[in-house]
């Protein structure tokens, strides 16, 4: 073969890889990255979401999973993980998962709002009724509401339609994520209005998710070549040869995570008054005041990302006080039995959380109760008590302090008080051996009196 031939056959081969290159996509290009919700839904959650969903941009990313196991969470943590699917320009596929998971209150909602829904055998959701404080009223009850006679009507409180405004809006909303998404809208207000829930089989074949997979690898051979629209436009996935990147919460995310817990935050705030109390009862010790200013900040931290309940907490505040005050107040106990009832009611409803996994341990609560009331009514006690002693060191120890006199004087001489020789002045003749009495010290002169037998 010439040279020139050569040439040309290398030219050829080269084009031929240029072309290859450019017509077959790059494997590693296929890239979907996993997101894990485990545990209750809270702000910590939300922001890790977020987080992940930028992360997934940057690594150009063509699929999210987002692995769910949630007994729910909070409203707002779980509308902005809902608003950011629904903006997102990457397909997210929520996948409940391993088996024995569930996507229970606001895990429902995550699913009905993503791309694709799916489901691992062995799994259920549902239960998606939003709970107050003061309980859920059952769906008879619900339908009852505005009939029956006029006692029956006088009697409905205001938390009544307060609890049927919310139970509207949250049937509301689902059924307008189920609507967008084409999924089971009938069975979505089930879920809200009864608490009902599906195990996965029943929920694929009822339409409320699109995919039952047995494992993370059976949800993408499932996905490959489905079409789904994001951002009101159709895609259709490719999922051959993809590789799965899970993306764990940061320190930032695990950080927020703690805080945010109401148990934690609720110590932090305990901590951060009772160490400021130190600091301003005996000033100079610095570390209690440090240690409770950083406590108490991070506590205000978490309550501006938690629904903390006023209420409970100027109740928290007005038993703290109540036990101080028993200290020095003598009220027979009255205040400081006030003050531990005041301080577990404001507990228990410091967090308007109940049914979602964020609220406060009653145990805990019932053992920081006890030790806060022992501690203001023994330690604090016993510090009240130390500042009544006598004093037993400086000027003010002199004063009715007993001496012996050493010499025989007039006006003025010496005193024996306290093994040591103090001058002495006196308005009476003094014999040597009398005991007097300081009335009084000006400078280093004792101003004495005998003393009376």
């Amino acid at each position: 073969m010439s040279q020139l031939n050569r040439c040309r056959l290398s030219a050829l081969l080269c084009v031929a890889l240029a072309l290859v290159s450019v017509s077959v996509p790059a494997a590693e290009n296929r890239i979907a990255v996993a997101l894990d919700i485990q545990g209750a839904i809270g702000p910590a959650t939300a922001d890790y979401f977020h987080r992940g969903l930028e992360q997934a941009r940057e690594r150009a990313a063509t699929l999210v999973i987002l692995r769910i196991d949630t007994p729910g969470g909070l409203d707002t943590a779980m509308r902005h993980i809902i608003q950011d699917i629904l903006v997102s320009d990457i397909p997210v596929a929520s996948y409940v998962t391993p088996g024995g998971a569930r996507a229970a209150s606001a895990g429902t909602y995550i699913l009905y709002a993503s791309h694709v829904a799916a489901m691992a055998p062995g799994t259920n959701l549902g239960a998606a009724t939003p709970v107050s404080i003061g309980g859920v009223p059952e769906p008879d009850d619900l339908a009852s509401k505005g009939k029956g006679d006029g006692d029956s009507a006088g009697s409905k409180s205001a938390g009544s339609h307060m609890e049927k405004k919310r139970i509207n809006d949250a049937v509301a909303y689902l059924r307008s994520l189920a609507q967008l998404r084409d999924r089971n809208a009938e069975w979505a207000e089930q879920a809200v209005r009864e608490a009902a829930s599906l195990p996965a089989r029943e929920a694929l074949e009822a339409g409320v998710i699109d995919i039952v997979a047995t494992d993370q690898g059976d949800l993408l051979k499932q996905l490959n070549g489905r079409s789904v629209t994001v951002l009101d436009t159709p895609r259709v996935l490719d999922t051959t040869g993809m590789q799965v990147e899970t993306i764990a919460p940061d320190w930032r995310n695990r950080l927020l995570a703690v805080i945010a817990d109401p148990n934690v935050a609720y110590i932090l705030m305990l901590i951060g008054i009772y160490g400021l109390f130190f600091e301003f009862a005996s000033p100079g010790h610095v570390l209690p005041g440090v240690a409770g200013a950083i406590s108490l900040l991070l506590a205000l931290y978490a309550f501006q990302v938690l629904p903390v309940n006023y209420v409970g907490l100027a109740l928290v505040g007005l038993g703290i006080i109540f036990m101080l005050a028993e200290v020095f107040v003598p009220s027979f106990g009255a205040l400081g039995i006030g003050g531990v009832i005041a301080f577990v009611i404001g507990s228990v409803i410091l967090f308007d959380t109940q049914g979602t996994g964020y609220a406060v341990s009653l145990p805990l609560i019932l053992s920081l109760a006890v030790t806060s009331a022992g501690f203001f009514l023994f330690i604090v006690g016993a510090a009240v008590k130390a500042r009544q002693r006598p004093v037993v060191t400086g000027r003010e120890e002199m004063l009715s302090a007993e001496g012996v006199v050493i010499d025989d004087f007039e006006g003025s001489g010496r005193i024996r008080i306290h093994g040591e020789v103090w001058e002495a002045e006196s308005s009476a003749p003094l014999k040597r051996g009398n005991h007097v009495r300081v009335t009084a010290v000006e400078g280093l002169v004792l101003k004495v009196q005998p003393k009376e037998n």
